[in-house]
């Protein structure tokens, strides 16, 4: 029997490695491949708000060895795909505290000639916390970039605002990029992504802000999202995709427009707004199911958005991820 070839992926593929090869924008390396039982209890029982504290056992009982383990079998699955650049978040934090770093550094280190690696700080446990702000700090003077969960402090304290002007000011301060966790519940609800955009003008960051996932924006009326995308061009805020960590959206019974739970490339895009694309969780409590594949990923955002331009796709997994992560400098579309 013949085997007929994946025409799509014939022709995007040598145009992503003419482009500089793929970038991953977004994972969790430190995280990823601790597939358990226990861990999978996790999955199955547990919101993700929960996660957000149900794994601090799993970090506390990693040592440097294992995260340098976990962060090399990830490097080496993204050289063998052909990415050349990645982001990963570390842990930093009352659990990790600095252990995630140090195997971080000495596996960047190992792959250097391979990979470009830049690290963000995940901040789980939030800002506002003395005990979480401690560990933010120590984490911010050693990574690339600052990584922000805003939802965290908003959900323990109703304080989102203060914590943005802290994570803006450290950028600011450090001549850093933020990366923030945003809009992750696909709710018309939440507003998390114009808050990051009139913080991002708020503190003359236009150019160096990346929302993560932004799955909420779908939720709300196509009047609102045309006015949004207009603010993140004016912002010049960028966004990360991850399709697969997402796709599992638990269903609700809140009514809103028909859309799914993927960051809607299809409107951003065009509307002017770069995108770019991650992994996220790897075989992990958040999201078991995902191996990481590149690949895999722009089909599913390909497919789910409807969206079939190949030149922007492209660029999507390529040129944009590296915007996203400065290493090229941002350009509007």
């Amino acid at each position: 029997m013949k085997v007929v070839p994946n025409t799509v992926r014939a022709m995007l593929e040598p145009m992503i490695k003419a482009n500089g090869g793929w970038c991953n924008t977004h994972a969790h390396a430190d995280r990823s491949y601790t597939l358990s039982p226990e861990v999978m209890d996790l999955r199955r029982n547990c919101t993700l708000q929960q996660k957000w504290d149900a794994l601090d056992r799993l970090k506390r009982e990693s040592t440097v060895e294992d995260f340098y383990a976990r962060l090399s079998t990830m490097f080496e699955s993204m050289i063998d795909q052909g990415v050349t650049s990645m982001c990963t978040w570390l842990d930093v934090d009352p659990q990790s505290q600095d252990r995630a770093i140090i195997a971080a550094m000495k596996a960047r280190d190992h792959y250097k000639d391979q990979l470009t690696i830049k690290f963000a700080n995940q901040t789980l446990k939030g800002v506002i916390d003395p005990e979480a702000r401690k560990w933010f700090d120590i984490g911010a003077q050693f990574v690339d970039i600052i990584g922000a969960l805003p939802k965290r402090d908003e959900r323990d304290h109703g304080k989102a605002a203060e914590a943005w002007d802290i994570i803006m000011g450290t950028a600011k301060e450090q001549g850093k990029m933020v990366h923030a966790h945003v809009d992750q519940f696909n709710q018309a609800s939440e507003y998390e992504t114009e808050q990051m955009c009139l913080k991002t003008i708020e503190f003359g960051m236009q150019g160096r802000v990346v929302g993560v996932h932004g799955i909420s924006i779908g939720a709300h009326s196509k009047k609102y999202r045309q006015r949004l995308y207009q603010l993140m061009r004016e912002a010049q805020v960028m966004m990360i995709a991850c399709p697969t960590a997402w796709i599992d959206t638990a269903r609700t019974e809140l009514v809103g427009p028909l859309h799914n739970s993927l960051t809607p490339v299809d409107e951003l895009v065009p509307a002017g707004v770069r995108v770019a694309i991650g992994t996220d969780n790897v075989a992990d409590a958040m999201v078991p199911w995902n191996d990481g594949n590149m690949w895999h990923e722009l089909t599913l955002m390909a497919t789910g958005c409807r969206y079939d331009q190949f030149e922007e796709l492209v660029e999507i997994a390529t040129k944009s991820g590296r915007m996203a992560l400065g290493l090229e400098p941002y350009v509007a579309l």
